[in-house]
């Protein structure tokens, strides 16, 4: 029985020693565990703020973008108003052009006009001179 009792001592004794074991690898292992979920929620939180910033320079990329959408379909609308009245000048433009070369046609017709009056007159003008002196040397013939 005596030795029965130290045998069975000893069982307890290593059945304890492999609990205090346990317990300590355990408590290790729940420490670990512990620090590792820190970490993890340290990460979430780097990942979480990370996706925030990331959204919010998303929003401010889509309100740049669609203030600058508003801006180029305002542009086009003008590049299209002056176009229209680029097209309404050239017109104009091409009337008044046409307006300019009938009136330099007019012009040159009544400078023909003029020139040819301007020779009748001096031709009519150089035979009444002709006419003039003749009678002037008749006149002083006769005084």
């Amino acid at each position: 029985v005596a030795m029965e009792t130290v045998s069975l001592e000893h069982q307890i004794q290593s059945v304890q020693r492999h609990i205090a074991f346990l317990k300590k690898e355990q408590m290790e292992l729940l420490h670990d565990l512990h620090l590792e979920i820190l970490r993890l929620q340290k990460h979430c939180s780097e990942l979480t703020h990370d996706l925030e910033i990331k959204e919010l320079e998303a929003r401010q990329q889509d309100v740049l973008d669609q203030e600058l959408e508003e801006k180029c379909r305002a542009m086009e609308a003008q590049l299209q108003e002056k176009e229209k009245d680029n097209l309404e000048l050239r017109k104009e433009l091409q009337h008044k052009e046409t307006l300019v070369a009938a009136l330099r046609s007019s012009l040159r017709t009544k400078e023909r006009r003029f020139l040819e009056e301007l020779k009748r007159r001096s031709h009519r003008v150089t035979i009444l001179d002709t006419e003039l002196q003749k009678q002037t040397e008749a006149a002083a013939y006769l005084s």
